[in-house]
């Protein structure tokens, strides 16, 4: 499985918030916002506290790229 953060780093611009503002917002742990800044997948537990912090729905900030996992 791929995922690709880019639309929540686009967002965090447009919305002039950084991602350690989102970090301590959101509650994230750094090793989680690494996972994320890697494109790497994260609990969806984390997607729905970032959701609720920026007001968004997941396809605001995650998109699925797709491939194979082993």
């Amino acid at each position: 499985m791929t995922v690709c953060y880019n639309k929540l780093w686009k967002l965090l611009i447009d919305r002039r918030m950084s991602p350690a503002q989102l970090r301590r917002a959101a509650d994230i742990a750094p090793n989680t916002m690494t996972k994320l800044r890697r494109d790497e997948p994260v609990h969806l537990s984390i997607l729905c506290r970032i959701c609720g912090v920026l007001g968004c729905d997941f396809s605001d900030i995650v998109t699925y790229v797709g491939g194979a996992e082993g």
